[in-house]
């Protein structure tokens, strides 16, 4: 149960070694993108990456050249839907969310925030965090793309400084 021999412990480390060393090379090679976490998909794909590598490092069932592969595929993947995205909007549309505006001017847009199932109380965590003290210190409240919150602050001649 605490130790099975010396074969498993240097597979890990051989395999490990290897399957990091290949996936640092798919990433510098497939660009910046692939780990962006712009959007739900995009947040998708980087935890598969992980569950990937963590499956060919502890699952010997697994050859490293079928995880070799499988990291490859997820990154290609991920390079052809950022590429048809960005050339083609309606499938853009498909597998991206627009970011959606929860509250302006000081008030809660609340059909909004029942259909993003977002509530006051994470909205207004993100407030502070971003140096208001409540809705009404609000310009702009949005739920982005990729599901993180940000807050733009009205100042006192009410214009909008970002936070």
């Amino acid at each position: 149960m605490l130790f099975k021999g010396w074969s498993g412990l240097a597979r890990t480390a051989i395999v490990g070694t290897l399957a990091y060393a290949v996936l640092v090379l798919f990433l510098r090679i497939s660009g910046k993108r692939t780990l962006a976490k712009l959007n739900a998909f995009d947040l998708v794909v980087t935890v598969a990456l992980g569950s990937t590598l963590s499956a060919v490092l502890l699952q010997e069932s697994i050859a490293l050249a079928e995880g070799v592969l499988a990291l490859a595929l997820l990154i290609l993947m991920q390079y052809l839907v950022t590429f048809v995205s960005v050339r083609w909007r309606p499938f853009a549309k498909a597998v991206r969310s627009e970011p959606t505006l929860l509250a302006r001017a000081g008030t809660f847009c609340a059909d909004a925030m029942r259909r993003e199932r977002v509530t006051e109380s994470e909205t207004l965590s993100v407030i502070r965090a971003a140096g208001g003290t409540g809705v009404e210190d609000v310009a702009f409240l949005v739920l982005e793309s990729d599901g993180t919150l940000s807050a733009t602050l009205r100042k006192a001649s009410g214009e909008g400084r970002a936070a």
